[in-house]
């Protein structure tokens, strides 16, 4: 125990994303190398280290040692964590608040900061950060839900600023949870009604044609971005269904893009990455068009499921997710 490195995984949480991030956390356990780590896996919702329907506490497929807790201050047995992996999703989990907390605790954590996260999880602040630094994104407006007069007249507006089709979603939400293809002033009552369930703000953006992609970042200072991966929904749009299931949206990696622009690509995703001040990790979506790439958001704690995208651009470039692991919790020692 001794000369292993104390693990706390952090899942599950109370955001929509919530499912997403226990089926993370599970594989971040299932992967970590047993003979290196001393892991804690902590449900932050609840504080018990088990999930939902599971009988007996958690325990790492490939033979990690997980510990059973029922809440963090038990670390204070074994000392606090060297360092907390972070696999919550979402709200409360990957837009600062957690990462602050861990600040004023002085413990390590994977991911982010505190600016950079909620810089990334405000999609429409995120924008604007874009567009002081000429990164081309959707054009686009928001929407408040208290903005009662507006929201009457909405369909109209969106038809005169941004025309249609448009993508409708939260402000604040990560997953495609509320988010909403539009096609006709119609459908927009409803979008919004829809996208008002998880955020009281509405962004709303053109909809973009192109080769959809997403592009990996990894390190803190010295980051390198990895190779792009191509992503061909199902559905409409890059959906819940297209994302999380095992017959969902193919993926190619790497993306079948010419050298030219798998290079701006890459170039976009680190300078994103520097922007926001990203450390550790970072995935920017965004659609290579003819005229250039288009940037959608920037995503500070990707997806670690067997179907999420970074580990897929990870493999693409050598590194297995057990190594990926390793590296995570590497950068996150270095702050």
């Amino acid at each position: 125990m001794n000369d292993k490195l104390k693990v706390a995984v952090l899942m599950g949480g109370q955001s929509a994303e919530r499912s997403v991030s226990l089926a993370t956390g599970t594989q971040v356990l299932n992967a970590l190398d047993p003979e290196k780590y001393a892991v804690y896996a902590i449900d932050t919702a609840t504080g018990l280290a088990q999930l939902p329907g599971e009988a007996s506490p958690l325990v790492g497929a490939g033979g990690a040692s997980v510990t059973a807790l029922t809440q963090l201050p038990q670390l204070e047995k074994d000392g606090l964590p060297d360092v907390v992996f972070i696999a919550l999703h979402g709200p409360g989990g990957e837009d600062g608040s957690v990462q602050g907390f861990l600040e004023t605790l002085r413990i390590p954590y994977t991911g982010s900061g505190v600016l950079a996260s909620a810089l990334a999880m405000d999609k429409a602040r995120y924008k604007l950060l874009c567009t002081s630094a000429s990164i081309p994104t959707p054009a686009g407006m928001t929407l408040k839900k208290t903005e009662s007069a507006r929201i009457r007249k909405a369909s109209e507006e969106i038809g005169l600023q941004l025309g249609y089709p448009v993508v409708i979603k939260p402000c604040r939400q990560g997953s495609s949870y509320g988010t909403r293809l539009v096609k006709a002033p119609e459908e927009v009552a409803e979008a919004l009604k829809d996208t008002f369930r998880y955020d009281t703000t509405a962004l709303i953006e053109e909809c973009v044609q192109g080769t959809e992609i997403t592009v990996a970042v990894l390190g803190n200072d010295d980051c390198v971005a990895l190779p792009p991966v191509e992503i061909i929904p199902k559905n409409e749009f890059f959906d819940f269904e297209d994302k999380y299931s095992v017959d969902g949206a193919q993926e190619i990696c790497p993306a079948r893009l010419s050298e030219e622009d798998t290079k701006e690509a890459k170039e976009l995703a680190l300078e994103c990455h520097r922007l926001l001040g990203c450390r550790g990790m970072s995935r920017t979506d965004m659609f290579v068009t003819d005229d250039g790439c288009v940037v959608l958001e920037t995503n500070t704690i990707p997806g670690m499921t067997p179907t999420s995208l970074l580990p897929k651009a990870a493999a693409a470039a050598g590194i297995s997710f057990e190594k990926l692991l390793d590296m995570l919790i590497g950068y996150a020692k270095e702050k």
